[in-house]
């Protein structure tokens, strides 16, 4: 099967050459790392048959946050943490999308221009979640930021996993005033706008932007998400994976990529062909810099509100009114786990295979400056 790893191996060194001025440190590492992973480069494992002495070579991945083939059991874990946390009530997710006027400024400044969507976007629902009118409570957030389209383009946006109702001034639960919906997203719209434009002030960005884009509106998306389950699943798939999957590439041909994505309005399959490096180009820029957190917790999900998470879900747990959820119904009893054998021989039907040395990885490089 083709991967990101093929390409990043024949393209990598002619994007590094046409780029070199302005490859980002974060870039550079990635396309090192990509390319590395599960090679002798990190180093692995030398394991023997048992039966037939055949050996085999096991290499490590690595770990690069935008490696597509690395983190699959650390997603598995966190879907598993985050539905733990979970409250047994009803959610809406809502979506946060920075305006086209901002996206170059998002690039050059990815770490302050992502940090403040977040949290201009965490506090603008806050804010307007404790108004009475409303819900007068303070809920719990799950932000999920995710800066690309299916097509691999460049479209940050913020997702949050939001409990429908909260905690109020007495500390007891209490449900949105209109079950329809949580609050105004017009109202919040304005709210998330004025944020931004407080928080790119501080940052000495605001002279950069036209005065128009602080008139129209900006977009923010709400919609019911049941009991959270489903849309914390959706969630999952963006917090240790980048824009495409291995799965997803057909061929490269004349240094040429070709991919396949579902369009969302259509639910019709499409396919994309690009030069391999405006396909590592596209690739890249959803590349993190180092150190910026994409999961975040507001409200009562923080960590500071274990407290009153901690209240809120006795609450509704012990509620005579409240039906059963999903997450509410008893868990069966887990079943033992089989004490962990040895893998099989691939060449006998009877071997198992023991690890018989370690390989030690190559000494890392230092990232560029």
């Amino acid at each position: 099967m083709l991967e990101v790893a093929d390409i990043v191996r024949l393209h990598g060194a002619a994007y590094r050459a046409r780029f070199a001025d302005r490859l980002l440190p974060s870039h550079a590492r990635a396309l090192q790392d990509i390319a590395a992973c599960r090679t002798a480069h990190f180093g692995g494992h030398l394991k023997q048959c048992d039966r037939c002495g055949r050996r085999l070579y096991s290499y490590h991945s690595c770990g690069n946050r935008a490696c597509p083939k690395c983190h699959g059991e650390e997603s598995t874990r966190w879907l598993e943490h985050s539905r733990a946390r979970l409250l047994p009530c009803r959610y809406f997710l809502l979506t946060f999308t920075l305006p086209s006027e901002l996206r170059s400024l998002a690039r050059s400044h990815q770490k302050q221009l992502y940090g403040a969507l977040m949290r201009s976007a965490g506090a603008a629902l806050q804010t307007l979640c404790l108004d009475p009118r409303y819900l007068g409570a303070r809920i719990g957030a799950l932000a999920v930021l995710h800066t690309w389209t299916r097509a691999l383009l460049y479209h940050p946006h913020v997702h949050l996993l939001v409990s429908a109702g909260g905690l109020g001034a007495n500390d007891q639960w209490l449900e949105p005033k209109n079950p329809h919906y949580l609050v105004p997203v017009r109202a919040l719209s304005v709210i998330f706008r004025a944020k931004m434009c407080a928080a790119l002030k501080q940052l000495g960005l605001l002279e950069q932007l036209p005065r128009m884009l602080w008139k129209t509106p900006w977009v923010v998306h709400c919609q019911h998400a049941g009991n959270g389950e489903q849309a914390l699943a959706y969630l999952a798939r963006y917090v240790f994976r980048i824009a495409i999957s291995n799965s997803r590439l057909e061929s490269i041909d004349n240094a040429e990529v070709r991919f396949r994505y579902r369009d969302s309005a259509t639910q019709r399959m499409r396919r994309v062909s690009l030069p391999a490096i405006e396909f590592l180009a596209r690739f890249l820029q959803h590349v993190l810099p180092r150190g910026l957190s994409k999961v975040r917790y507001y409200g009562i999900f923080s960590s500071t509100g274990r407290a009153q998470l901690a209240q809120a879900r006795t609450q509704l747990t012990h509620s005579p009114c409240r039906p059963p959820t999903h997450s509410e119904t008893p868990a069966a009893p887990a079943p033992e786990q089989p004490v962990p054998t040895s893998p099989r021989c691939p060449h006998c039907p009877t071997g198992r295979l023991i690890i018989i040395a370690l390989l030690s990885p190559q000494p890392r490089a230092r990232a560029p400056p």
